[in-house]
């Protein structure tokens, strides 16, 4: 096998592990580039090839994330200044410049903006006032609702501010805080409204948070703050919706980009003027109507969106396209305050193309979808997403505050304020699923152990770097590297597990989920930099989002709308790949071919299709066949061990020899413990065998199980629709799967035409239309009631008659006793 080697790995092997090389260079300006006698790449740490002023250079932070509104206070690591002469200024984004600081320990502070923006932002500091940004490193900004509760001043009974004015919700609010977080004696207090102007969908479309006005200004930094509201004077009407901030009282009215603490963003109903105290319902409607009007001259939206999944099983196994809602969590006891009658909710991933909408999907606890068009629960879409939409900043891209200003605010003026909800709904209607495709799914988990997304099951245990998938569609390639296992005494099994796995779509940002040397435990790295999830589980990246939300599993969702799920299964790693529909016939790679035919998921580079049943070693060459090149690796080598074992050398070790399948037997004691564990299921027995642990089978076990469940899940499902109730009548029911029967009345005074019940049949139709509903009379089943009952009346009077004269005859042929 040709041997190519990427021009950093020259550089390696021409200077070696050199700690000081080239120590009086300086990663000035340079960081990430690793050209050079020294490197500024994160990757040199582990290498010790890094320049000696790497660490106050490439910036580290404390904390790394937090909210986009901005205001946490940011202590630069490995950098000290004991006798500044001039400024510290920090420039995030390449143009937003904020004041930072010096402390007592010579530390250098930043303190972050606000932003209409989230994911990592560039930034940079200069310590010559202004003169030169020479550091730089990177911010994590984190959409409001996913950051620490720790993090915000809270709401006291938040739902009593966003109802204050309303009947029955007047006196004081009050407001909590962290008091240890602004390290000051007293505090000012101030509220800021968010509005979007400018013609919507327009070059002049714009978002902004202005500062209206302050509540307190040099009271007590106690952590609380209770105050009467009053009506805000009319030049701040405007502003429907809005956020506190609190502020050290140094700090003037309203000074942007300074330490504070934010509460979450709501409608200001306790600020509103007061026409609204006074007629609440008259005013909300007035302002529904209002949206109703400028939402119909908008443009069409929902045509855009994805179909909702048809059931819970399938919207919570499609990880690549829907995520949870964290307002509906069926994990977190279903506290779902906009739909009550639901249990859980997910919303689409990506916003939409064109205009940056996104997909809600809410559902029962039978696992029905709950739809509008039955319930005020139902799911309801969304003009602006609610996570926003890269290159976010502008309407209808900002991230949580778009939401609210076309889909939230209107939602309590026309269903929480105003008993308009109709108006809403039929703006915002649920979809259903009747064009919803569930994904594909392709595992490797074990020693290792693939199913392809046709369903091909095979082992193929090499020892090397591997593409597991390559899709021209997007470009979007996942690798992975396999390592053999070490057995309780110390020698190498003949098997090999998953230890990284690397994923990367067109120039998206690359992410590797890899197991930490010797110690199983999971570690994700971006871009070749090792990640910490100390502060956060979510991530807004380039081209994808990043979820590691607990310390064994991590999901990676692309914008295509495939989807990684990479979890610690045993000493290994498992991966699921999960791909829509579109990317049928454009896959290859270890994970098949995506065409409905298990027949050529056995495809070489070359195009060449392996003959039906190979043998195991033939699969062994497919395999590796399939070796990662070095120039396209997306792997990180940031250890000398993984250099000399994974980069100089072949990506597929031709030396080493797996156990294979064929080669395989089990004493009778041995198939006896093997059939306790694994039961029927061939992975887990050969995994045993080729590691001697029944642990190891287990964990292989527990994947495969895994798999099938994933694979149930996303079974398509026959769906009729929705089916209406009768004018002047109601229906009982809400599933439309198959099988599912609805039942129909009629108010009263109406005589029901039509069947009383109908059934979603295998064809994807109703075993009967939406019966009628008449005025006057009765019910045709009522009518035959009355008729055959009067009937059977009639001939019930008959018989009796027959039998009394029956009985006369009788009494008049034989003579009675004396």
């Amino acid at each position: 096998m040709k041997l190519v080697l990427l021009p950093w790995a020259l550089l390696l092997l021409a200077t070696g592990p050199r700690p000081t090389a080239g120590a009086q260079d300086s990663c000035s300006l340079r960081c990430g580039d690793r050209n050079g006698p020294c490197s500024c790449h994160p990757t040199c740490s582990g290498l010790g090839t890094c320049c000696s002023d790497f660490q106050a250079f490439c910036l580290k932070i404390v904390p790394s994330s937090g909210s986009m509104m901005g205001g946490k206070d940011l202590v630069v690591q490995h950098l000290q200044w004991f006798n500044p002469t001039d400024g510290v200024i920090c420039r995030f984004k390449d143009s937003i410049d904020t004041l930072g600081h010096v402390d007592s320990q010579g530390r250098v502070h930043c303190v972050s903006p606000l932003l209409y923006e989230t994911g990592h932002i560039p930034f940079n500091v200069s310590m010559d006032n202004g003169r030169t940004f020479p550091r730089a490193g990177t911010w994590l900004a984190m959409h409001p609702y996913k950051v620490s509760e720790m993090e915000k001043s809270q709401l006291v009974n938040e739902t009593r501010w966003q109802y204050y004015g309303t009947p029955g919700t007047t006196g004081n609010l009050s407001l909590t805080w962290d008091r240890s977080v602004l390290p000051t004696q007293a505090v000012n207090i101030e509220l800021w409204g968010y509005e979007e102007t400018g013609m919507p969908y327009s070059e002049e479309w714009a978002a902004k948070w202005s500062y209206l006005y302050s509540l307190a200004t040099n009271v007590s930094n106690s952590g609380f703050f209770t105050f009467t509201p009053k009506p805000a004077p009319s030049q701040y009407q405007q502003w429907k919706i809005g956020a506190l901030r609190i502020t050290a009282s140094q700090n003037h009215a309203g000074q942007k980009d300074v330490h504070a603490l934010w509460t979450n963003d709501h409608a200001l109903a306790w600020h509103l003027e007061d026409d609204f105290r006074m007629a609440p319902e008259a005013w909300a409607r007035n302002q529904c109507l209002a949206w109703e009007k400028l939402d119909d001259q908008m443009p069409n939206f929902l045509e855009e969106l994805p179909d909702c999944p048809c059931t819970l099983a399938q919207a919570r196994a499609d990880t690549g396209r829907f995520h949870t809602d964290y307002g509906c969590d069926l994990e977190h006891g279903s506290v779902c305050t906009y739909h009550p009658d639901a249990v859980h909710c997910v919303r689409s991933v990506q916003a939409s193309t064109q205009y940056a909408a996104g997909q809600q999907c809410c559902y029962t606890k039978d696992g029905s979808q709950l739809l509008t068009a039955d319930s005020t629960s139902g799911s309801t879409p969304d003009r602006g997403h609610d996570w926003g939409s890269p290159p976010y900043r502008r309407p209808p891209r900002v991230p949580g505050m778009s939401h609210w200003v076309y889909d939230v605010i209107s939602f309590y003026y026309c269903c929480l304020w105003a008993p308009e909800c109709p108006r809403y709904m039929q703006r915002r209607p649920s979809s259903d699923c009747h064009t919803y495709r569930p994904p594909r799914l392709a595992s490797a988990f074990g020693d290792p152990h693939f199913v392809t997304f046709d369903g091909t099951n095979f082992t193929f245990n090499g020892r090397g770097e591997y593409v597991l998938l390559e899709a021209s569609l997007t470009d979007l390639r996942v690798q992975a590297r396999a390592q053999p296992g070490i057995s309780a005494n110390g020698t190498r099994d003949r098997g090999t597990g998953l230890t990284a796995v690397a994923v990367q779509e067109g120039n998206s940002d690359v992410v590797e989920v890899r197991l930490a040397d010797g110690s199983g435990v999971l570690e994700v790295l971006l871009n070749q930099e090792v990640l910490s999830f100390a502060e956060q589980s979510w991530m807004d990246l380039k081209g994808m989002f990043l979820s590691v939300a607990t310390s064994d599993k991590a999901s990676i969702m692309l914008a295509s709308g495939a989807g990684l799920e990479v979890g610690v299964q045993g000493p290994f790693l498992s991966v699921a790949v999960l791909l829509p529909e579109k990317f049928l016939t454009h896959t290859r790679g270890l994970l098949g071919t995506l065409n409905n035919n298990p027949m050529d998921d056995f495809t070489l580079r070359s195009g060449e299709v392996l003959p039906p049943n190979p043998s195991a070693q033939q699969l062994f060459q497919f395999g590796a066949d399939w070796a990662v090149n070095n120039a396209s690796s997306l792997l990180t080598y940031d250890s000398w061990f993984l250099v000399y074992n994974f980069l100089y050398r072949p990506k597929h070790d031709p030396d080493f020899r797996p156990l294979f399948p064929n080669e395989t037997s089990l004493n009778p004691s041995q198939a006896e413990e093997v059939a306790r564990v694994c039961g029927d299921d061939p992975f887990c027995s050969f995994d045993v065998l080729a590691t001697g642990s029944l642990s190891v089978g287990n964990a292989t076990r527990a994947a495969h199980q895994l798999h099938q469940f994933r694979v149930q899940s996303l079974q398509p499902v026959v769906i009729c629709g929705w089916l209406a109730p009768p004018a002047n009548g109601s229906k009982e029911g809400i599933r439309y799967t198959l099988g599912s029967t609805i039942r129909f009345r009629c108010d009263s005074g109406y005589s029901l035409a039509g069947a009383q019940t109908s059934t979603c049949q295998a064809d994807g139709t109703w075993s009967a239309p939406t019966p009628k509903c008449h005025q006057g009379g009765r019910s045709y089943t009522v009518l035959l009631s009355i008729i055959f009952g009067g009937l059977a009346v009639v001939g019930g009077v008959a018989l009796v008659y027959a039998l009394l004269r029956h009985r006369k005859g009788n009494m008049s042929m034989w003579p009675t006793q004396p």
